[in-house]
């Protein structure tokens, strides 16, 4: 059999370089140990894409299907993960994966032999907050954003936002003291910016929003956090800088990651999508196996009529098409979204 020849790799390097640019999200796919008679060599590598394609090489069609449900899950979940792929009965013997501290093991029945163990490591981009204002508490959150690894930007002046803020923006503090807060307010709410904080005194605050009463209703106003921060008896520049950036983690970052754009999308304002759509993973109804539910690379058959079915492989899908009615009762189950372990 002879050998798929994998890209160059500068070109995946490109690629990689190219995405990180516009802020797009993707796993790479790295092969780091293989057993013949796979295809795959150690050094291989792919892009996993969030609509589910792979640019790259690791493996054959049937690989891929298992990489691309594992990889997803990464890319929801943010941690990297060894992948272990098998024809073999997993270890306890039921068939499903084997789930351990950062690796995973899958029996994939439609490999044509040897194993692959393959690192995959999501590399998405780095939470943007942006900070309005130039005081000293604006300043502090300006300081501690590197820290955090969060690509923090400071704006100012009267037409800094414009109509809107920059795309893929998850929070928006604004340390202005009264200048320009209700214009950057209006832009930050009808950009859906998943959060919204205002440093002010509860009382000034409130009549802020109140002011803007004829431009946001009550719902819209409510998204905006206002005194910013959480209580902690804060009282100095340092200290409600502190409180703000850890009101963002919690609202914002560490219950839901940003939930991947598609690659429909790439430029920068697909970025900013509060919400995308996460393939669904359902169960090849010939092998058996988990695949991901997209026409981006994945094999499906709408024969049979009733719903469309999804398959590892070619191979998996014309099996189906010569007799349908055989694999029939074989039920499609959803799978926890992507991230769930």
């Amino acid at each position: 059999m002879s050998r798929v020849v994998p890209p160059p790799p500068g070109a995946l390097e490109a690629r990689m370089a190219d995405l990180t640019g516009r802020r797009v999200p993707f796993v790479k796919a790295t092969v780091v140990r293989a057993r013949r008679p796979a295809s795959a060599r150690p050094g291989d590598t792919a892009l996993v894409l969030a609509d589910g394609r792979i640019e790259g090489f690791v493996g054959g069609v049937c690989a891929e299907a298992t990489v691309r449900v594992q990889a997803l899950r990464t890319l929801r979940s943010g941690e990297s993960l060894l992948l272990r792929i098998s024809p073999e009965e997993t270890a306890d013997g039921t068939g499903e994966p084997v789930v351990e501290e950062g690796a995973v093991s899958v029996r994939n029945p439609c490999l044509s032999g040897g194993e692959l163990e393959i690192f995959l490591e999501p590399l998405r981009p780095a939470p943007r907050v942006v900070v309005f204002g130039e005081s000293p508490i604006a300043r502090a959150v300006l300081a501690f954003g590197p820290a955090l690894g969060y690509a923090i930007t400071s704006v100012s002046g009267a037409d800094a936002l414009g109509a809107r803020a920059p795309a893929g923006t998850r929070a928006l503090v604004i340390a202005s003291h009264g200048r320009d807060e209700e214009r950057v307010l209006l832009a930050a709410v009808r950009a859906g910016v998943p959060y919204i904080g205002l440093v002010a005194s509860p009382r000034r605050g409130a009549a802020v929003l109140a002011g803007l009463a004829h431009e946001l209703d009550e719902e819209q106003r409510a998204r905006v956090r206002t005194p910013a921060g959480l209580w902690i008896g804060a009282r100095t520049p340092g200290e409600i800088a502190l409180s703000i950036l850890a009101e963002v983690v919690r609202e914002v970052l560490s219950p839901s990651p940003p939930s991947p754009p598609a690659e429909a999308a790439e430029a920068a304002e697909a970025a900013e999508a509060a919400e995308a759509v996460v393939p669904v993973t359902v169960v090849d109804p010939v092998c058996g196996m988990d695949v991901v539910a997209t026409e981006a690379g994945t094999p499906f058959s709408d024969a049979g009529g009733g719903r469309r079915r999804w398959f590892c492989c070619p191979s998996c899908r014309e099996a189906y098409e010569k007799d349908p009615a055989r694999y029939a009762q074989r039920q499609t189950r959803a799978q926890p979204e992507a991230g769930a372990s």
